[in-house]
């Protein structure tokens, strides 16, 4: 049975949104995309990379395999990311999106997320890992199906935008550190687990 592996950039106060670029996820009028671009670094870099080459699938919601597959699936500048993503196997959640998926190794989840991510988690050898996705990985939390978070906190607060764990929905439960990487940009990537 395979582990599911959410994977996520958030800041002190917890929002998630948007981290990669400008124009990522304007909902709400969201006006601080691409927050996460100055923190990057070499440990970062490794720490993601390690996770990312084990044995294993990738889950997705629409808008996070659209954005991965429009600028990762064109990279040729012989990074470790494309290959990794190019190769593994893609699932993806979406009401949209219609088969076939324009990426290579990617097919599109039928019926309830949950039951379907459950199905995966007892199919596929290896993790299954979320990248993003926060409104993908939220009915996969309720539903107790995510084995560890990998959350990389961010020394910075931005005050509004859409957080991880929204607040008014309901208690998530206590988290156990697995393990916390410190980079050289004061981000730590902290391991977490649902705590028994």
């Amino acid at each position: 049975m395979g582990k599911l592996v959410v994977v996520e950039n958030v800041t002190l106060d917890g929002v998630m949104q948007a981290p990669g670029g400008a124009d990522e996820d304007e909902r709400g009028g969201f006006p601080h995309g691409g927050w996460a671009h100055p923190y990057a670094d070499r440990v970062m870099a490794e720490t993601m990379g390690k996770g990312m080459s084990a044995d294993g699938g990738m889950l997705f919601g629409r808008r996070t395999y659209e954005q991965f597959y429009r600028f990762w699936s064109r990279q040729t500048d012989g990074n470790p990311y494309t290959e990794v993503l190019n190769r593994k196997h893609k699932y993806v959640a979406s009401r949209t999106l219609a088969e076939p998926l324009p990426w290579e190794n990617s097919s599109l989840l039928k019926g309830d997320v949950a039951d379907a991510v459950a199905g995966l988690k007892r199919d596929v050898e290896g993790d299954l890992v979320v990248l993003g996705s926060g409104e993908l990985v939220r009915p996969l939390t309720r539903a107790g199906l995510v084995d560890v978070y990998t959350l990389s906190i961010h020394p910075l607060t931005l005050g509004t935008g859409t957080k991880l764990f929204a607040e008014g929905e309901h208690a998530y439960g206590r988290l156990e550190l697995v393990e916390a990487v410190p980079t050289t940009t004061g981000v730590i990537i902290a391991t977490y687990r649902p705590a028994a």
